[in-house]
């Protein structure tokens, strides 16, 4: 049985069969993290500056954006230097951090669309209370929680596998994730099991009970409401439901993968499969938001319309 302590790195094995177009695929996914930084960061500072953005449905989503800044920069530079790398190993404590940050992701991105749904229940059912029920004071404590919470049990379900006995190294995957280091353990993982399935319960479970008891109410609202109410609430919640469903399709895609022998699909396939969860949803959620409140896309619009006058008055 080996300790742990005698690895001093990791071995991705996910990048066997990419080494041939590796210089392209550093291209893409290099366009694709850049991409993903500009148009978060982008509507992050919009809604910053913008005083009439200042409110509770803009919030969360600004919640949303930086977390998709925090996830692909523990996700995005490992898997470029992967790329361009013939031994493909990253070190131990490079390995938990990547961990930490993309588990400390899925985490709190969870938690802030179960927020969100909150949110637009309570607009959607209880519109005249809504301002004294959803005060900024209330905002700041959720967002808090949600970051708060997901980090600490991301950090208990790192120390927990920093404790585990591993009989080998080798990872199958493009990076590194909870479960592919439980599955090198060969000591007893019962602790980490419990665990497991009790952070399934907080983050998971918890979070997607919220969401479809106050989707509940939202529809039974819209059904016996006017044609008024039914259009806010499809414009408000749009964006909302095809964040959480492309998400909810990530996990599922994640868990699959991880858990099932994927052998007998095709490489290419499964390296798009291994990077769908950290890729998609970051650039969905600015173009679904941005698009779809009209309050975001006009202010950016103006940004950019601004930006070009005044380019065409210096010439």
């Amino acid at each position: 049985m080996i300790n742990f302590t005698h690895f001093s790195h990791f071995r991705l094995r996910g990048f066997s069969e990419t080494r041939v177009l590796k210089h392209l695929f550093f291209m893409i996914v290099m366009f694709i993290y850049t991409l993903i930084l500009c148009a978060n960061l982008l509507l992050i500072v919009v809604i910053c500056k913008s005083r009439s953005l200042h409110e509770p449905m803009y919030i969360f989503p600004c919640s949303l954006f930086v977390n998709e800044l925090f996830g692909s920069t523990g996700f995005f530079p490992l898997l470029l230097v992967q790329i361009l790398s013939d031994s493909h190993t990253v070190s131990v404590p490079l390995c938990f951090l990547q961990i930490f940050c993309v588990h400390s992701y899925v985490n709190v991105e969870l938690f802030i669309l179960a927020v969100i749904s909150y949110d637009r229940y309570l607009a959607i059912c209880y519109p005249l209370q809504y301002n004294s029920l959803m005060t900024f004071k209330k905002v700041a404590v959720l967002i808090a929680v949600s970051w708060l919470t997901s980090f600490f049990n991301v950090v208990c379900t790192v120390s927990l596998n920093s404790t585990l006995q591993l009989c080998g190294n080798i990872i199958d995957n493009i990076y590194c994730n909870n479960y592919s280091i439980v599955k090198l353990a060969c000591s007893d993982t019962t602790i980490n099991t419990i665990y497991g399935i009790v952070l399934l319960m907080i983050t998971v479970i918890a979070p997607l009970i919220l969401i479809l008891y106050t989707y509940m109410r939202i529809l039974k609202v819209c059904f016996s409401g006017s044609k008024e109410t039914r259009q806010k609430a499809v414009s408000t919640c749009t964006p909302h439901l095809a964040s959480l469903l492309n998400f909810a399709f990530g996990i599922c895609i994640e868990f699959i993968q991880s858990r099932l022998n994927m052998s007998g699909v095709p490489s290419l396939l499964s390296v798009f499969l291994s990077v769908y969860l950290m890729t998609c949803q970051p650039i969905l959620n600015p173009v679904m938001y941005g698009l779809k409140m009209s309050k975001i896309f006009n202010i950016c619009i103006s940004l950019f319309c601004s930006k070009a006058l005044i380019i065409q008055l210096n010439r």
